[in-house]
Formats: structure tokens, sequence, C-alpha cells
């Protein structure tokens, strides 16, 4: 018998949006627990949001964002006989945001503008447009899940 299961935390709004998701994506982004730099970060993401699309509310902008990032199912490895499958089987809720927010902010690390701000600035509005890095992670796993289809009856 396993320990007794975590207890649920419950994270508090951001000060500015008083939106819970944005603490996440916060404490996600954070590095060597500097969360006020993340927020100076998300904020300024925002901003640059903001100006580059007058007419849609920046905070729309970054959920949007996050609801096309979002994946529905995922493959998992299992190893059966001698040989590995990957199984598609279907994400949990809280799961679904969190690789959501992993993948927007690894791939705008990786985008070639100046300030970490306007990388994440920009991937906000490239996932909200439906393209973008992240936004193509989300197709692969749903096209990796689709092609081992086969293989889900190996699911655990």
């Amino acid at each position: 018998m396993r320990k007794n299961r975590a207890k649920k935390r419950y994270i508090l709004p951001d000060p500015k949006f008083n939106d819970t998701t944005v603490t996440k994506f916060v404490n996600n982004l954070m590095l060597d627990g500097k969360k006020s730099t993340a927020y100076k970060i998300f904020y300024q993401a925002i901003d640059v949001v903001a100006s580059k699309s007058e007419d849609v509310e920046p905070l729309e902008v970054f959920r949007k964002a996050l609801q096309n990032v979002t994946p529905a199912v995922e493959v998992k490895s299992r190893r059966v006989g001698g040989s590995t499958y990957q199984i598609p089987s279907p994400v949990r809720d809280g799961r679904k945001l969190a690789l959501a927010m992993k993948w927007i902010i690894g791939y705008s690390r990786k985008r070639n503008e100046k300030t970490m701000g306007e990388k994440l600035a920009a991937e906000f509005l490239a996932a909200s447009k439906e393209e973008g890095a992240s936004y193509k992670k989300k197709e692969d796993t749903h096209r990796m899940a689709e092609a081992n289809k086969a293989f889900s009856h190996f699911r655990f």
C-alpha cells in the first residue's frame, strides 16, 4: 500500500489580473525561485501583446494561446513482450494545462527575439493564431496518437 495522496495545493491569483492561471504560468516560467522576475517577464509580454494587437484584449490572446496548445491525447511508452509500443491515452485536465504552459515557455525560450518578454509575446501571438512551434508540438502529439491508435488495446 502506498502512502496517502499529496494534498492539493491552492495557489493565489496574481496581483494584476486576479487570475490563478496567470500565477500557474508564472510559476512555470520562474527560474531559481525568482518569482518577481518571472512576473516582470510575463507582464512585459502582455504589454507587448497589447501593443501588437490593439483590437483584442491581451489576456484573451494568452488564454486563446493556451487553449490552442492544450493537448487532448498523448502517447506513453509501454513495453509489451520484447517491443516498446507508443500507446495513445487521454490527458488529465490538470496535466493538459501544465503541458500547454511548458510547451509555450520551452519554445519561447528558443526563439530569436531580444528579451524573454518579447519571445513570450511572440509565442502567445503565434499560438493564438494556431501557428508557431508550441502549436506544432500539439499537432505532432495528436498525429503520433492517431498513428498509434492500433496499439490502444494495450492501455493499462
